[in-house]
């Protein structure tokens, strides 16, 4: 409830509260908001930790390395190589969020944004909409990772990268519920290694990484920080190396990011 802006109503119900009272707070992961708000509001709590759970086995995770601007072009690459249906796309912003889903209903696909500056009414507008199959992809910040209850999600797709290996376990847990199946990709863009660096070792495993579309251009490299991890190379056939760097990297980078541009103002 607090992810979904309801903080002030909760500090106003705790100060009409009686003198004598009980106050009992669960929450999913302990941020630091969320715990200056706890020693507001408690009084000498005891505090509770559960282990967190690993993801279900028959998630099948992979992640692509990329740079920013190219995190769009790789949506609508997972697009054309099979029809969206049942995806869930989690970003780290609502301005984002507002953002990925207009473009992604620019592209031709069926697409509605979830956050936390809609009213409730609207909220359960697109809600009911996602589960009755009406809209195939819902672009959504965390207000979604928890307490959402669908069943048949078939991809989830974190174009950022949570900052919490726990937000990262209860966004992927959206799909393969119920002993399904069920797929979750990740695009770790270099302001984002860090925290999937975390990610993987909180799994205790290096997470498969995809090959991004040549057609792409060059892509960061990436280092994996879990026992025998590799390091992975941006890779592309026109590559230029010597003392300079990778001038063909900077090339191909910017002329994407152009293109991607022009494409968006159409």
């Amino acid at each position: 409830m607090l992810d979904m802006s309801f903080c002030d109503d909760i500090l106003l119900i705790a100060k009409a509260l009686p003198k004598e009272h009980q106050t009992i707070m669960f929450s999913a992961t302990m941020p630091g908001d969320i715990l200056s708000l706890a020693h507001s509001i408690l009084h000498n709590p005891v505090e509770v930790k559960l282990a967190v759970s690993k993801p279900a086995e028959n998630i099948r995770q992979s992640a692509y390395v990329c740079y920013e601007p190219q995190k769009l072009l790789i949506v609508k690459h997972l697009f054309e190589q099979e029809a969206p249906h049942r995806v869930i796309i989690f970003t780290d912003s609502k301005k984002k969020t507002k953002e990925l889903a207009l473009s992604i209903i620019r592209a031709g696909y069926n697409a509605r944004a979830m956050h936390s500056d809609l009213s409730q009414v609207e909220r359960d507008e697109v809600m009911f909409s996602f589960r009755s199959g009406k809209t195939d992809i819902l672009v959504a910040t965390d207000i979604v990772a928890r307490g959402i209850d669908i069943d048949d999600i078939a991809l989830v797709i974190n174009f950022d990268v949570p900052r919490d290996e726990e937000d990262y376990v209860h966004r992927i847990g959206r799909t393969a519920r119920a002993g399904r199946g069920g797929r979750a990709v990740t695009f770790v863009a270099e302001k984002d290694m860090h925290y999937f660096r975390q990610i993987e070792r909180f799994l205790g495993k290096e997470i498969p990484k995809e090959a991004v579309p040549e057609e792409l251009g060059e892509t960061p490299t990436y280092k994996s920080e879990v026992a025998g991890g590799k390091r992975h190379h941006a890779k592309g056939k026109h590559a230029e190396k010597g003392k300079g760097g990778d001038k063909s990297k900077k090339r191909r980078y910017y002329h994407n990011n152009k293109k991607q541009k022009k494409e968006g103002n159409k």
